[in-house]
């Protein structure tokens, strides 16, 4: 079960003594603080909670908190926000001293303060305090989920929200939001306030959800292997106005070009979409989606290998020479894909 799930248990009235909120999973992390500190009934005025951020946090009024009685209520709620010190980052916001005086804290702490501890990112085990954490909390981490996790959940949530998926448009929103957690709950989002109740379909997710850097590098393909070269311009010139580099498009086209000669080359072997899915998934260290495979065989009909070959061969040079500064990039990568259409059927 995921962490934000976990955690929705959690209410004022059941939370334990020491709490910990963690992982590398942004996106999941920030919705289950949110859902978290409503649960519980968090309010800045409210002189049974004490908030400090540890990016700007006085320590001495810290330990002062953490030891003194409760004023209004047999317990106090104290909450460390931002505690990146005890995870991999590599800013630190407390002394050495001050960590050991926490330490100490932990070890004998005052059972009127419930500790709440949110800490974003991977924790640092080495350290002696995150062992003490460890030992002593009860710990919510938000790791990246797999993806039948991601499914899980993001299925159960759109049905709490009276949203149904027809046709191929949930695994079309997957795609469209990279499986990242966090994009897959913005996007859904947007889908509410397109269609707040109902059945979603691939039209909707077109018209919903905003484009992505990924669906105009694919609009982009899509003009210059069918020769709209003047389309294909005003394309990129819109994406650079709006801060895209070429380098960054290079990037993106190349792992497109990429992924059409490896499914190309697996086809002309005689794999069927499943086999590709498993031997792609041994060279790529993941499964990708079986979708991305039928879109990638769809947008790979009628190109040879020869010709794939060749568009990741220029793509590649126009990237070296922007880097090496021969020429203008704008120059460079304009040239690339002419290159690209003039070999297309």
């Amino acid at each position: 079960m995921l962490a934000i799930e976990e955690s929705r248990k959690l209410s004022l009235a059941n939370l334990p003594s020491l709490t910990l909120f963690t992982g590398a999973d942004q996106g999941q992390y920030d919705i289950m603080k949110t859902q978290v500190l409503k649960q519980i009934g968090y309010d800045p005025a409210d002189l049974n909670f004490a908030y400090f951020d540890m990016k700007e946090v006085d320590y001495n009024s810290l330990e002062l908190e953490l030891v003194s009685l409760p004023f209004f209520a047999d317990e106090k709620i104290v909450i460390l926000d931002h505690f990146i010190d005890i995870t991999t980052a590599k800013k630190r916001y407390l002394t050495d001293d001050e960590l050991k005086a926490f330490e100490d804290y932990l070890e004998n702490p005052v059972p009127s303060s419930k500790l709440v501890i949110f800490a974003e990112g991977k924790l640092d085990s080495k350290r002696r305090l995150v062992k003490l954490l460890k030992r002593d909390a009860t710990v919510f981490e938000a790791l990246e989920p797999k993806e039948q996790e991601l499914r899980a959940y993001f299925q159960k949530w759109t049905q709490e929200q009276g949203l149904t998926f027809g046709g191929n448009s949930f695994e079309q929103l997957l795609i469209k939001s990279s499986f990242q957690f966090s994009e897959i709950q913005k996007n859904l989002l947007f889908l509410l306030s397109y269609k707040d109740s109902g059945l979603i379909t691939e039209e909707d997710i077109v018209e919903a959800i905003p484009k992505t850097l990924q669906d105009n590098i694919f609009d982009l393909t899509q003009l210059i292997l069918t020769k709209k070269i003047d389309q294909a311009r005003d394309l990129v010139k819109d994406l650079t106005l709006q801060g895209e580099d070429e380098i960054k498009l290079i990037a993106i086209m190349l792992g497109q070009f990429r992924l059409y000669t490896q499914v190309k080359i697996l086809q002309e072997s005689g794999q069927t979409e499943s086999q590709m899915v498993s031997s792609l998934g041994h060279y790529l260290g993941r499964n990708p989606n079986p979708y991305q495979i039928k879109f990638a065989l769809r947008d790979t009909r009628g190109l040879s290998l020869n010709f794939l070959q060749d568009s990741i061969r220029y793509l590649i040079q126009a990237d070296y020479q922007i880097k090496t500064g021969v020429y203008e990039k704008g120059y460079l990568f304009e040239k690339a894909l002419l290159q690209i259409a003039s070999q297309s059927n």
